[in-house]
């Protein structure tokens, strides 16, 4: 019997951050999408924001590849699971090509190209540069040569003429096909705020804009030669894994899924399912009560702190999630998620009540007060169940400008926090009655399965 072969794929990246990788991703997500291709969007790294995107660009969930929470060979298994019935497997980058926090390169967009053999199509910012292309071009080939830069596409392109000597260059110097020059202006733009592009759950026009994207994209780049490209990947066999049986739900944990609170990675839900919860969508900006039979909540990342007047404006919200906190609810927040259960955000000289669960106040500041990748360490106060073996440090990230600031009491810690920031004193997750509130993002792949073991203590501790 033959086993099946992976989708052609692809791998678009960037010379450096701000590049414009993502919006020519998400234009051409949406291109081929829009020609009738199966189009299954990744995304390289920890990231809500970009997946949002690229997962409305596609209607197919995007999925994040991650080598600090998820093993190389899990990268590989998720990769060929969702890429299972697509017409092309488009993967985003983070960061630079080589860039990474490792210094051999281990967690490169670089290295996972080479690990799923994916060509690599580079994004470069051409603002201001004519000539100054080519040596970037050439450094980029030499650095690693088992690496394939399949082709280029031209970004912030000023006009006619400035792409002619463009195309000019690369041509003679490098010899790397020129698969598109995307002109600057407003058909590429997406509003940006702290944490990068506004999420698509958040943004009112995301169709409309994706849509724009996808047209500039589509009347300034090969559609036809990106495609031969991705077809070249060279086949691999899909090891057939089979789908989640997701069993008949045993109780219901609510999700607040909102233009507030968006960042959730999907393989998340899936495991919550898995473990025999069933998520709950409640939207905290306009629901005035909680959905019935609730067993616990999970709030998640996002923008609190954009809707902080309407947040605080569905007080008989807050009030409910307060009341059933108090009385025991089991309750997992992240980053925007602890900032909703503080007594207040505080932005811009301006301070809105929030739900009172946590006696401090989420203070923005300008610069960022964590960023990156963090590793845990449960304490002994650690209140969820242990399955099978402790899970030892675990990986997770954090990006946030917020701080809790004038916390009463003695607070009690579920992490202590080895690498990262965490809320104080290197201390992560704030314990109060049954809410375990953090400002890392956890994942639940890997070493660290968070989802069954909170669905565990839900399960035990449900009033």
């Amino acid at each position: 019997m033959t086993r099946p072969r992976s989708a052609p794929r692809l791998l678009i990246s960037a010379a450096h951050k701000s590049s414009g990788k993502t919006t020519v991703t998400v234009g051409l997500a949406a291109a081929l999408t829009g020609r009738g291709l199966v189009v299954q969007p990744f995304k390289k790294g920890p990231d809500y924001i970009d997946p949002l995107w690229l997962s409305a660009a596609t209607g197919r969930a995007c999925r994040n590849l991650d080598f600090h929470t998820q093993p190389p060979r899990l990268i590989r298994e998720t990769f060929e699971h969702y890429s299972r019935g697509a017409d092309l497997s488009l993967i985003e980058g983070n960061k630079g090509l080589y860039d990474g926090v490792d210094l051999e390169g281990a967690n490169s967009s670089a290295m996972l190209a080479n690990w799923l053999e994916a060509p690599v199509v580079l994004v470069v910012d051409c603002a201001g540069m004519t000539r100054g292309v080519a040596p970037l071009l050439l450094g980029y080939q030499a650095f690693d040569p088992a690496l394939r830069i399949a082709g280029v596409i031209l970004n912030k392109v000023s006009g006619p003429r400035h792409e002619k000597k463009l195309r000019e260059v690369v041509a003679h110097y490098t010899g790397i096909p020129v698969l598109g020059a995307v002109h600057r202006g407003p058909a590429m733009e997406i509003l940006e705020r702290h944490l990068g592009l506004v999420p698509a759950n958040e943004a009112e026009a995301a169709a409309e804009a994706i849509a724009r994207l996808a047209g500039a994209v589509a009347a300034q780049v090969d559609l036809d030669a990106l495609l031969a490209l991705a077809r070249e990947a060279p086949p691999t066999e899909v090891f057939p894994t089979a789908p989640p049986a997701f069993p008949a739900p045993s109780l219901r944990i609510g999700v607040a899924r909102d233009a507030a609170f968006g960042f959730y990675y999907p393989d998340d839900l899936d495991a919550l399912r898995l473990a025999g919860a069933e998520p709950v969508p409640f939207d905290t900006l306009a629901d005035p009560h909680l959905p019935p039979g609730l067993d616990g909540l999970f709030i998640g990342g996002g923008f609190p702190e954009a809707h902080m007047d309407a947040l605080e404006a569905n007080a008989s919200l807050r009030a409910e999630i307060k009341a059933r906190g108090e009385a025991g609810m089991p309750i997992y927040a992240e980053c925007g998620g602890l900032m909703y259960l503080s007594r207040a955000i505080v932005w811009g000289g301006e301070r809105r009540r929030m739900v009172g669960l946590i006696p401090g106040d989420a203070v923005m500041h300008k610069a960022p007060q964590g960023r990156g990748y963090v590793r845990l360490r449960e304490t002994a106060d650690f209140p969820w169940p242990r399955l099978d073996d402790a899970p030892g440090i675990m990986p997770a990230h954090e990006f946030h400008h917020s701080r809790l600031e004038n916390i009463e009491g003695a607070p009690r810690f579920a992490y202590q926090v080895v690498r990262g920031a965490g809320i104080a004193e290197k201390q992560d997750g704030l314990l109060i009655h049954n809410t375990l509130a953090c400002y890392a993002h956890l994942r639940s792949v890997g070493a660290n399965p968070w989802a069954p073991r909170f669905v565990a203590f839900v399960r035990e501790n449900s009033p």
